[in-house]
Order: C-alpha cells, then structure tokens, then sequence
C-alpha cells in the first residue's frame, strides 16, 4: 500500500462531472494531476495540468503518453449515453457513437499508458462502469453493449499486469449523481483516489461495486 501522494496520474474524461472530482480529490490527497479533456480550459488549478486530446485520435493519445513521461495512474472516466423505451429504439448510430466514446478511446489510452503503468511500482488503472451489464434491459441494449465490452478489455488489461506491482480495476455504479440509488460523484472520487491505499493483487482484474 503506498497512498496517491506524490503520484502522477492521468484523469481521461475530466471536464465531466466525475473527472471533476476526481481531479479535485487527487490534488487534495497530494498528487499531480493530467488533467484529459478536449477542453481542459476549466480543469486550470494548482497541482492540475491540462491537456486538450481528442482521444479519437490514435496518435494524439500516443503523443501525449511521450509528453507526460512516467505516471502512476491513469483514471478513464469518459462516460456517455444513449437508449431508449424498448429494444426498437436502440440504432446502430447509437451503437457506434458509444462504441468510440467507450471503447476505442478506452482502447487508444490502454495500449498507449500500457507500458509505463506496468513499470510503476503502484501502477493503477480503472474504469467506470454499469451495474447494468449484468442486467441488461431492452432500451439499454447499445449502452449496456459498449460497457460490457469495455470491461473485457479492461480485464484483458488486468491480465496483462499480472505478477507486476499494476492493477486494472472496474468500479461499478448504477449512475453517477445525487438521485436515490446513484453515486454522487464526490463519492466515486473517493473510491478511485484509494485505489493507491490497496495492494495491487487486491485490485487486478476486479469489479468493485459502488452500486446501490
């Protein structure tokens, strides 16, 4: 167990209302904080260095692991959308829009951060995802498709790590919110930052649910 002060982490998807938090609860605990958005105008703060990447983009993420050199964590939190009221309403616009916004960016930040999280000596990596992919419902169904295959990749990643000091870890919430049942952000936050308080074997290759 070694705590996130003094680590540098990379915070993907943090604009949003969760990468916010996060952003926030990891500088407060001590440590230095890439801050990922298309639009990191806002994420400006004291500790915080942000980098506007399309993640879309294969080369750009791969530019900007050469930039931000050895980190310690990388925290994926790029979330989105879409469904429906019954199986019909599902599309494959929907079904593509989340497969990029889920998966390939998941993908582009993996096999880019791969190699530096496996040399860290408390290399830590997570997702979030849905209590959902073990009850799909019929609206859900390219949603729940996304999330689901995100978390495959996710543990392919885990396997990866296995028998080093890296850990790739899934956090699971109904939503994320202040909803009755929902994980209000500030919580989440709080989960991810002890990420860095758990030993790695602990960790790797696990579905922690923050779900009600």
């Amino acid at each position: 167990m070694t705590g996130v002060a003094g680590r540098t982490v990379v915070v993907t998807g943090a604009s949003g209302p969760a990468g916010r938090a996060t952003v926030a609860a990891l500088t407060a605990a001590g440590a230095s904080v890439v801050a990922v958005s298309r639009d990191p105008s806002a994420l400006e703060a004291p500790g915080v260095r942000a980098e506007a990447v399309d993640l879309l983009d294969a080369a750009a993420v791969a530019g900007l692991a050469a930039r931000v050199g050895p980190v310690d964590g990388v925290l994926h939190l790029v979330g989105g959308w879409r469904g429906g009221k019954g199986f019909a309403a599902n599309t494959l616009e929907d079904a593509e829009l989340l497969h990029d916004a889920l998966v390939r960016t998941l993908q582009h930040v993996t096999l880019a951060f791969h190699e530096v999280l496996r040399a860290s000596d408390a290399g830590r990596f997570a997702i979030v995802s849905a209590a959902a992919v073990e009850r799909p419902t019929a609206g859900s169904a390219a949603y729940v498709s996304a999330k689901a295959a995100a978390e495959a990749w996710t543990l392919a990643l885990a396997d990866s790590f296995a028998g080093t000091a890296a850990a790739a870890h899934i956090l699971v919430v109904q939503a994320i919110g202040e909803r009755p049942g929902w994980t209000p952000a500030t919580t989440l936050a709080d989960a991810l930052v002890r990420l860095w308080d758990t030993d790695a074997q602990d960790l790797n290759g696990r579905r922690g649910g923050l779900a009600a």
